[in-house]
């Protein structure tokens, strides 16, 4: 396996070299083709995703994950508009990000520059073949694509289709490539490819997330859990307070970003009504069945549930008295990833915005808002919750590192 990676590697860091060299233009102009030939494809693409749902199914994949997994018509159209999205970006590759002239005369400047070689590892999801492909190409870097078994077919059918189109504009085939192998050691052969693959971008569940943070020898951007909050203030408006809390949870509760805690402030005039709500909505809502200004009407919590990521139609509920008991809870449980506050009291707001410390912090707006096409980002490689080179959603900055560039007119330190 190791020899496999090594040699996808190695055709990748040539592949790059190219990518790196290509106009904005190029790379414009090949995924606008990549684009067209996943609405070209669109029908096989379903099909394909078709054998991979039946598996599935037939392997007792949860429902939360299996509307993960699924495509359709019009999913692939997003898909192919999301690709579309990327290409239409600014090219980050050759932005100046800053500069200075020392005193001597030596003008310095910071310019963005690609990684080179990345590899995503990935589970469920088919479009984040589609995704991490625009993005990495945009950005200049080469590609090492390994899905999860569960979507072997769906990953295989949009993988051919963004490669054909690619190439049809002239880049090369091999700045995406996808490990066809669903053995599991491809993975550890890719942690292990030091100097090879200079960063692992790896997206799926907790056990996946866990072993590659643990097994890596490559630089990993990263997030485990996404255990997100939303606090109801006592002076939240209760029309928009229903509104956010039933789409943070409720839109897609297998997503990242889905709300698995609601924190509701003891001064708020209606919490059983939310609570409510979510029961309404189908929504299994664990807590203290004993408060009663919720109306004992919750499921018990155990202490796991407040260190949960449900990524289902499962919600924990807590009241809390005030802000900094809200602000408290956020701090132990938080994942870092995305927490947000429901108020019309301004300051509290921006006490709340600038003291917890999540990759995203969210006033009057709901969690699933944590999507790089919802930030103007056209897509994401993933949501990053640690405090080095990137945090929330990764896009093209994310992809990029710098290096110095010196203009002198032949100065010497002597």
């Amino acid at each position: 396996m190791e020899t496999l990676i090594a040699d996808m590697a190695a055709r990748a860091r040539t592949a790059a070299a190219t990518l790196a060299r290509a106009s904005a233009a190029d790379k414009e102009r090949a995924l606008r083709a990549a684009a067209a030939a996943l609405r070209e494809d669109a029908l096989a693409i379903v099909a394909a995703n078709r054998l991979d749902m039946e598996r599935a199914s037939a392997n007792g994949l949860s429902p939360a994950m299996l509307d993960r997994l699924r495509l359709d018509a019009a999913r692939v159209a997003a898909t192919a508009d999301g690709v579309e999205a990327v290409a239409a970006l600014a090219d980050p590759v050759g932005q100046v990000i800053d500069g200075t002239v020392r005193p001597n005369g030596l003008a310095l400047s910071r310019v963005r520059i690609p990684i080179g070689v990345i590899g995503i590892v990935y589970e469920s999801r088919p479009n984040v073949t589609a995704d991490a492909a625009a993005l990495c190409v945009r950005s200049g870097n080469a590609v090492i694509l390994r899905g999860g078994s569960e979507a072997v077919e769906s990953n295989r059918a949009i993988h051919a289709a963004m490669v054909r189109g690619l190439a049809a504009a002239g880049l090369p085939a091999d700045a995406v490539q996808l490990v066809a192998t669903t053995d599991r050691a491809a993975v550890g052969a890719m942690l292990a490819a030091e100097g090879a693959i200079d960063l692992i971008v790896p997206r799926g569940g907790k056990s996946l997330v866990a072993r590659v943070q643990a097994e890596a020898r490559v630089p990993v951007l990263a997030h485990l859990d996404g255990i997100n909050h939303v606090y109801v203030h006592a002076d939240a408006d209760p029309a928009m307070a229903r509104a956010v809390v039933l789409d943070a949870k409720m839109r897609r509760t297998g997503v990242c970003g889905a709300m698995e805690t609601l924190l509701i402030d003891r001064g708020f005039a209606a919490p059983a009504a939310l609570v409510q709500a979510l029961l309404d909505a189908g929504c299994e809502v664990r807590g203290d069945p004993a408060d009663a200004a919720i109306g004992g009407i919750v499921a018990p919590a155990s202490a796991e549930d407040w260190d949960t990521e449900y990524l289902d139609a499962i919600c924990s509920v807590a009241l809390v008295d005030g802000v900094d008991a809200a602000l408290a809870h956020v701090a132990r449980h938080a994942s870092g990833h995305t927490d947000a506050i429901v108020t019309a009291d301004a300051a509290v707001a921006e006490r709340f915005l600038a003291e917890v410390d999540s990759a995203i912090v969210l006033w009057n707006a709901s969690t699933q808002f944590a999507d790089g096409g919802e930030f103007g980002l056209g897509a994401e490689i993933g949501i990053a919750t640690g405090r080095l080179h990137a945090r929330g959603p990764v896009a093209l900055e994310g992809l990029t590192t710098y290096k110095w560039v010196g203009r002198g007119t032949g100065q010497v330190r002597g």
